[in-house]
């Protein structure tokens, strides 16, 4: 089982958040334990910008099991894809392309997506699995 995680979920952890962050935590373990943890290069990218240097970030996400993973064409077509119903929705285009981006990467490469974002992720990649830590999964 691959899991792609949502960078929500990586900050809930390393904030800790204390709303969100025991849950997160609880989510990610029991993501790991059932298989690979991945994460895209929009992801990667959000997460390091919170830690005060690259090889801390690159540090945490090793001792976590999340694993560095490139967008593919296909993740990032369907990330467009995507982002093209949202606009002909009358998406209000604040939304930024990234978390398209997140969800493609999650479609094309993984089995399911760790996320608090699920109403946006199930609205425009309908066949993603989204776990959501916040609930009772």
């Amino acid at each position: 089982m691959i899991t792609a995680i949502d960078t929500s979920v990586l900050l809930d952890v390393f904030g800790p958040d204390p709303k969100f962050g025991p849950r997160s935590a609880e989510a990610l373990r029991r993501c790991i334990s059932e298989g690979r943890m991945i994460a895209c290069d929009v992801v990667w990218a959000e997460t390091a910008s919170f830690f005060p240097a690259g090889e801390a970030m690159r540090s945490a996400m090793v001792r976590l099991g999340v694993e560095f993973t490139s967008l593919s064409a296909q993740g990032s077509e369907m990330a467009g894809a995507a982002f093209k119903v949202y606009r002909h929705r009358g998406g209000r285009r604040q939304r930024v392309v990234a978390d398209f981006l997140i969800g493609g990467h999650a479609v094309a490469q993984s089995d399911r997506l760790l996320t608090r974002d699920r109403g946006f992720y199930r609205a425009y990649f309908r066949k993603l699995k989204v776990l959501d830590p916040s609930l009772d999964t």
